[in-house]
């Protein structure tokens, strides 16, 4: 069930209208099942993995809570093994069984292949067991107890907004909410339609339709000039943060109309004047759990600077592994990587200069940094990621960008242009959480009109799934 999709409107609607006349003590339990009903209109078979994976997590978190000592480290890892070999399994294994008979053909090692297992993905695997691997670790170090209450523990790993791809919670956030008593408010429900009109705005209108620009291009680079090659690469980075975002703010909305507050997972990212800023500004539920959980345990900034730079390389490489098991997300983690030990080396020189020539300079940049790393993320694989870079750099292919009116045409250029503008112009005013309208009555009412307008007259309604359903 796609977030702009008419069904997913009618579920909806008949789930809010339903939270609200439910009584408060039974409230999760229509929350959990509206969450098993969302899920299974997706894959209903691999709700029996969310099931193994609740369980196995509520039922090692109680263990840790009641244990001690070097026990507790026992139970905790017991279930980050759990939780780290279903992930495996069903996105990893035939990578891994991939490269280790290319590995032994190449080096004659074995005849012997591994069985190539025909699996499908379960649809946000990454997310939630990254959710749920978080619950044991905060009750492993002491922050959060262990929730006795299975129902709400379950809800938990699949609140129906942000099961499929975030924002990855923390227990400390939700849990609490689902246990308190959130009465009906029309400002959290304005607060909430609004985010998500915002939301299905980037998606529709701005993500999707730049997608039949990015696509053809990162389908066949070479029937392209160079600069048809440039705007497809940095039509897919505006693409992939508006149709990224705009989920997490449908996500975010959803969550706000029933009285619900999720974190933020962007915060303008590419206005982000150097790598580490980015970091700080893009899929924060995503960074922050790489930082805490992996680069603070690794020693982080308390170690010496050659073991920081392995740390950091270390968080990079998982965080591009995380997104798909192909060798280009590992070189597209490897290049930020880069990047950071670049920004880290000359970081205490850029300190020393500032003003709007340097940070409009450094913008720029780590724009055309984060978007050339871009193409590594969304190649099929390396030959195509090495193609494209060919093709944009290739100084004998300089050609007239508009030379080629059949596929790049006026009009949807300057729609593109415009939409882009809008967006840009929406978010430097407002906050994420677009409360700045909320006391303004009249910018909100022409925000919406204009912004609905915008949707019905130009978003491309084919239901294409979000990018990052795929992780």
């Amino acid at each position: 069930m796609l977030f702009n999709s008419l069904e997913f409107l009618v579920f909806f609607l008949v789930v809010t209208t339903l939270y609200y006349l439910t009584p408060s003590r039974l409230r999760w339990l229509l929350l959990l099942i509206a969450s098993c009903v969302f899920y299974m209109a997706l894959m209903p078979v691999y709700i029996l993995i969310l099931f193994g994976i609740i369980g196995i997590d509520y039922t090692t978190a109680l263990f840790i809570d009641s244990a001690e000592g070097q026990r507790r480290k026992l139970y905790l890892a017991i279930s980050i093994t759990l939780n780290l070999g279903v992930l495996f399994f069903f996105k990893y294994y035939n990578f891994f069984a991939a490269n280790v008979d290319r590995f032994c053909v190449v080096h004659h090692i074995a005849t012997y292949t591994l069985p190539y297992l025909n699996i499908i993905l379960p649809l946000g695997l990454s997310f939630h067991t990254f959710q749920a691997m978080s619950y044991t670790i905060e009750v492993y170090r002491g922050n959060q107890k262990a929730e006795r209450h299975m129902g709400i523990y379950a809800l938990y790993v699949m609140f129906y907004p942000q099961l499929v791809a975030g924002p990855i919670e923390r227990p400390q956030n939700l849990l609490p909410q689902f246990h308190s008593y959130i009465p009906f408010s029309y400002q959290n429900l304005l607060t909430g339609l609004r985010l998500m009109m915002w939301g299905l705005f980037k998606k529709v209108v701005v993500a999707d339709r730049l997608s039949g620009y990015a696509n053809p291009i990162f389908d066949h680079p070479s029937s392209y000039h160079n600069l048809q090659v440039l705007m497809g690469v940095i039509a897919f980075s505006i693409q992939i943060y508006c149709d990224f975002s705009g989920y997490t703010d449908m996500a975010l909305g959803a969550a706000r109309c029933m009285g619900f507050t999720l974190m933020t997972n962007f915060k303008r990212p590419y206005f982000s004047t150097n790598i580490q800023e980015f970091w700080t500004r893009w899929h924060i539920s995503l960074s922050t759990w790489f930082r805490d959980y992996v680069y603070v345990s690794l020693g982080g900034n308390r170690v010496g600077p050659l073991r920081r730079y392995i740390n950091v390389f270390t968080v990079f490489v998982l965080s591009g592994f995380w997104h798909g098991a192909n060798w280009t997300f590992l070189i597209w983690g490897f290049i930020h990587a880069f990047y950071f030990f670049i920004y880290l080396s000359v970081a205490g020189i850029l300190k020393r200069y500032n003003g709007w020539m340097i940070n409009l300079a450094s913008g720029l940049l780590t724009f055309l940094a984060v978007t050339v790393a871009w193409i590594f993320f969304r190649a099929e694989s390396l030959d195509k990621a090495w193609l494209m870079l060919s093709e944009v750099f290739a100084p004998d292919r300089a050609y007239y960008v508009f030379a080629d009116l059949e596929f790049f045409k006026f009009f949807s250029i300057l729609l593109s242009v415009l939409v882009c503008i809008y967006v840009v112009l929406i978010e430097s005013i407002t906050d994420p959480a677009l409360l700045w309208f909320n006391d303004r009555v009249r910018a909100d009412i022409a925000f919406c009109s204009f912004t609905m307008f915008l949707i019905l007259s130009f978003g491309v309604f084919q239901q294409q799934t979000f990018i990052y359903f795929q992780f």
